[in-house]
């Protein structure tokens, strides 16, 4: 019998990662080499389904059954931990504590009626066992490039293991040891200098890597994507399916579908899905003095420290940068926002606005809308129903943060 495994939001952690969540549950996020769902698929195999925010529940619903296990959508998968909820017994929680030590919900097993009444209220009774481990979670915008590095290592190891790829052409330059370097069928890699001496790198199906381009693992360039001419890709990269990327590109997370094809630099970034950085683009990751970075928290309404000193930029879905676009350190950019114009824009910048740092006006949402549904054509997608309610809803949302 298939397992039913829902995987949950909770909600004070899907609101910690707007703008990205907006459009995704948590467990969609890219980090590593797949994501967080992937992750949990690989280790546990089942029937995998979606608790999240109510507005994006039509387009990921929550299959219900009897018995159930639920799993905080923000931890990530590990072998020991996947091989402890396999074993947890019915009307049974497990919680461990995570990086800080502070113990978390991992995990409950039972109907979707005494879940619900689990993370609902506050001193609801449960029979629980604590995992003899800690646990990584992605909690804030932060921790996914922060923790990309070593999810590209750790999935390196379980995707790649007693798995052979193709032969690396004799065109490349190798730097370290060929089998940290792990091709996949239909990719194209010729005349490329392949850096495995300090992470590994893995180059998915179908994948374009240009001749020139200069690669430093570990790195994950996942189905599809194109690596430009003379693209420099530096340690802690994935670059998302069917991303095209140019230029310099150091830790930085490309959810899908997007593209900086161009000269420009970004690092310490995380970009999410349709989204286009014009030629010359360039977003800065450190401040000229040196000191810890701040941060737009959308639950706080303002901006947080956040103990790093690097941190580029952050942007949603459907948000796109003009030609010799500057951003400032730490930008954190909406969903479906347009910026262009000389000059850097505001450090934040709510969903659906346009302009620049000479000031935003509203995105018409049938503007967005159209421009949505060209650029999704360009690879067969369509823009669905019920996407276009999600859009609709996130837009009564950002009316909180203009």
């Amino acid at each position: 019998m298939t397992r039913n495994i829902v995987l949950f939001d909770l909600p004070g952690v899907h609101d910690q990662l707007l703008p990205l969540s907006y459009t995704r549950p948590v467990a969609d996020f890219l980090l590593g080499t797949c994501t967080l769902r992937e992750k949990w698929e690989a280790l546990l195999p089942g029937l995998y389904s979606y608790f999240t925010a109510s507005y994006l529940s039509e387009k990921y619903p929550m299959a219900e059954a009897p018995d159930t296990l639920f799993i905080a959508s923000h931890i990530v998968a590990e072998p020991a931990l996947a091989e402890a909820l396999a074993g947890l017994a019915a009307d049974t929680a497990l919680t461990a504590d995570n990086a800080d030590g502070r113990e978390l919900l991992v995990a409950y097993r039972g109907s979707a009626g005494s879940f619900r009444e689990l993370i609902g209220r506050e001193g609801v009774e449960v029979n629980a066992v604590k995992y003899d481990g800690r646990v990584a979670e992605v909690r804030s915008l932060t921790d996914i490039f922060r923790m990309n590095p070593a999810r590209i290592e750790a999935d390196f190891e379980l995707f790649t293991q007693g798995r052979e790829g193709q032969p690396v052409h004799r065109s490349n330059v190798v730097i370290g040891s060929p089998e940290q370097i792990f091709i996949e069928s239909g990719a194209v890699v010729e005349g490329v200098v392949l850096n495995a001496s300090h992470g590994p790198i893995y180059i998915g199906r179908d994948v374009e890597v240009m001749e020139g381009s200069c690669l430093r693992g570990p790195i994950a360039l996942l189905e599809h994507a194109t690596v430009n001419m003379g693209t420099k890709i530096y340690p802690g990269t994935t670059i998302g399916p069917w991303c095209k990327v140019g230029g310099e590109l150091n830790n930085v997370v490309m959810f899908g579908y997007s593209n900086k094809a161009h000269d420009g630099f970004l690092g310490n970034a995380v970009i999410g899905q349709w989204c286009n950085l014009g030629a010359g683009c360039v977003a800065s990751n450190l401040k000229n003095d040196y000191t810890e970075i701040k941060l737009w928290n959308y639950p706080a309404h303002r901006f947080l420290r956040t103990g790093l000193q690097f941190c580029g930029l952050i942007m949603a879905d459907h948000s796109k940068a003009g030609i010799n676009t500057m951003f400032n350190t730490a930008t954190v950019v909406g969903v479906g926002c347009n910026i262009h114009g000389s000059g850097f824009p505001r450090n934040f910048v709510a969903s659906f606005q346009e302009g620049g740092a000479a000031g935003f006006a509203d995105v018409p949402m049938q503007k967005f809308f159209s421009i949505a549904e060209r650029m999704m054509a360009r690879r067969g997608k369509a823009l669905t129903d019920a996407e276009v309610r999600i859009f609709n809803d996130i837009r009564r949302q950002a009316e909180n943060y203009k």
